[in-house]
């Protein structure tokens, strides 16, 4: 077996970040640029790859971390995102569902058919708020290229197209209140993000979300390694087919309006939050009434 040579992979996969941020010039010069940071290897590749790219341009980092509320599961990596916050001097804000919501995704879950569906409404909530509230006017997320392929296939299996305009290193400013996501590890491979914390001994937030195994993206993304093991290139396959997809769906304009209870970016009349709230509430009020 041929030993990685630790220095020549950090170099790739760095060059690639920063040709990917350089080509769909995803960071300008002067920005503040809010990095969403859980404390997976992800999201603290993104952390550290944004760090190194400020040695060709001049922007701010800021990070935020947000705690769901998983009892036994999020604290390792609220500590990963504050140490590796600390070590690269970025500061850090830290929310979480309890102080923003008033509930912790522990509470809620059992009332919708995956944890992942008001796990991902109310932490994209959460995050686009904070980084408006500090001036930030990109979130730079840690999908790579894996996670992308696989909400490619979720969407297009729902038959739901709209979601395709959300696609790509960069999404459009649609709404003023509405901070866009730029995706940095878009066009790195998983397994890569992998080995890059392994080299270089990064401290990462390893374990599974124990509500994971629930969603379809656990099954898709199960689908797609299987397969890929068998017939190698599948997943690159996949992403061109995407590719050439996404250059007609671009064309698509997509209108926001404000959620008339809350006042943020919706494409309804009441933003998914507000309303998977009040499910909870009256979730809540008929628990109530049984007992």
């Amino acid at each position: 077996m041929v030993k990685l040579d630790k220095q020549e992979f950090n170099e790739k996969i760095f060059s690639r970040i920063n040709n990917l941020i350089h080509d769909y010039k995803l960071i300008r010069e002067g920005e503040l640029i809010a990095v969403a940071l859980s404390g997976g290897k992800d999201s603290v590749l993104t952390l550290h790859a944004l760090k190194n790219y400020q040695e060709y341009l001049d922007f701010d980092l800021v990070a935020i971390s947000v705690d769901e509320g998983i009892e036994g599961y999020r604290q390792h990596g609220i500590d990963s995102a504050i140490n590796n916050a600390r070590q690269l001097d970025i500061k850090l804000v830290q929310k979480s569902f309890k102080d923003e919501e008033g509930f912790c995704l522990d509470d809620i879950y059992q009332d919708f058919k995956s944890a992942c569906i008001p796990c991902g409404v109310f932490r994209r909530n959460i995050l686009n708020k904070t980084a408006y509230e500090l001036g930030a006017v990109k979130i730079a997320t840690g999908h790579n290229l894996d996670d992308e392929i696989q909400s490619f296939l979720m969407s297009f299996a729902r038959g739901d197209t709209i979601k395709f305009s959300k696609f790509g290193p960069e999404l459009d400013v649609i709404h003023p209140k509405l901070v866009p996501r730029i995706k940095p590890l878009w066009n790195t491979p998983e397994k890569e993000v992998g080995m890059w914390a392994v080299l270089n001994n990064i401290d990462i937030h390893l374990d599974e979300c124990p509500y994971s195994h629930l969603s379809l993206r656990a099954k898709i993304k199960e689908f797609l390694n299987v397969n890929e093991d068998r017939y190698p290139g599948i997943k690159n396959n996949v992403m061109e087919s995407f590719q050439k997809i996404l250059t007609f769906e671009n064309d698509i304009q997509t209108s926001l309006n404000e959620c008339e209870v809350c006042g943020e970016p919706t494409s309804s009349n009441v933003c998914k939050a507000c309303e998977l709230k009040e499910s909870i509430s009256q979730n809540s009020k008929n628990h109530v009434n049984d007992e």
